[in-house]
C-alpha cells in the first residue's frame, strides 16, 4: 500500500531553502519517493487551510517514506531548512 508525504511550506528564506532543495530530493529519490507536485499552482476549494508551497511525494509504502524521513541524507538536508520555512509534514496511508 503506497504512502505520501503531504508538505505545506512557508518559506521566509529563499536561499537557506534552496540548500535544502538541493539536497532533499537525493534522498527522497534514494528511497523510491516520486515527486506528484512540487510548489504548484494551489486554490483552496473550501475551508480555510492556508496552502503555501505544497509537495507531494509518493512511496511504495508508509514505512518507506518514513525511512527516508528518517534518513541521514534526509536529516542533513532539513538543518540547511530550519529557520528557513515554517514547514509542516505528514504521512498518510494510500490505496
Amino acid at each position: 500500500m503506497p504512502g505520501y508525504i503531504i508538505t505545506n511550506a512557508e518559506v521566509f528564506d529563499k536561499d537557506a531553502y534552496g540548500e535544502y532543495g538541493k539536497l532533499a530530493p537525493d534522498a527522497i529519490k534514494k528511497y523510491g519517493g516520486k515527486f506528484l507536485t512540487r510548489g504548484g499552482a494551489a486554490e483552496i476549494l473550501e475551508g480555510n487551510w492556508e496552502p503555501h508551497r505544497i509537495v507531494v511525494v509518493k512511496f511504495d509504502s508508509v514505512e518507506q517514506a518514513k525511512a527516508m524521513y528518517n534518513s541521514p541524507e534526509y536529516q542533513a538536508a532539513k538543518e540547511k531548512r530550519i529557520g528557513a520555512a515554517d514547514f509542516n509534514m505528514i504521512v498518510v496511508e494510500g490505496n
